[in-house]
């Protein structure tokens, strides 16, 4: 058997298993998205009472390292005139109402999908740069904020998994069926894990001292 052919045996034909694949992506999304929803209401909570009182001692200020009063405080964390916590309660109440509709079998237009993934993109650039800001910068991580990038991650890339699946991006059959190929062997989730390992690994190594005495 040629390689062609046996990458071409691999491209599932059953329109059940492309299904029941979409919707594992839409579950995913959705946890994610709930999970993203409850951080940004927490810390949208928490710049209210800061704003009231600077003073106020918040649940997660736990040392030095751990703080997301010091977060709150710095000018990163409002960066466009209000706490950066108020987009995610607009954003992500429309990520789980498309989660929920793709959970009930809704198709969604093209350019619907492509759109989404490209105001992801802009979110996931943003949370890192938000991390970046934190871990470099500012000198001290939110949990909350820590739990938004990691939602915000495995929203895109369930998104990426969709559209590549559907194939909304126009790729050629070859490289359709490449990108379809990757994804069966996992290579997305394997890169999410390498990512989530490296950002644990440079926090425990530069807050070490601080997280464990």
């Amino acid at each position: 058997m040629t390689a062609a052919a046996l990458e071409t045996d691999l491209l599932p034909d059953d329109p059940g298993a492309r299904v029941r694949g979409n919707r594992r992506v839409f579950a995913v999304m959705l946890a994610s998205s709930l999970l993203s929803l409850v951080a940004s209401f927490v810390l949208s909570v928490d710049a209210v009472r800061l704003a009231a009182n600077p003073d106020v001692a918040l649940t997660c200020n736990i040392n030095a390292a751990i703080s997301c009063g010091k977060v709150a405080e710095a000018w990163q964390a409002s960066l466009f005139g209000f706490p950066n916590a108020f987009l995610g309660l607009v954003t992500e109440p429309v990520v789980i109402t498309i989660a929920v509709a793709g959970l009930a079998g809704v198709r969604f237009p093209r350019w619907f999908m492509l759109s989404a993934q490209g105001v992801y993109l802009l979110g996931l650039i943003f949370a890192y740069w938000l991390f970046a800001q934190s871990f470099f910068v500012i000198g001290a991580l939110c949990p909350w904020c820590l739990l938004v990038t990691a939602s915000t991650t495995t929203v895109f890339t369930s998104l990426l998994r969709f559209n590549i699946g559907e194939n909304n991006f126009g790729l050629s059959r070859r490289l359709h069926e490449r990108a379809q190929s990757l994804l069966r062997m996992g290579v997305d989730y394997a890169i999410v894990v390498v990512v989530f390992v490296t950002l644990a690994a440079a926090i425990v190594l530069k807050y070490q001292h601080e997280l464990f005495g």
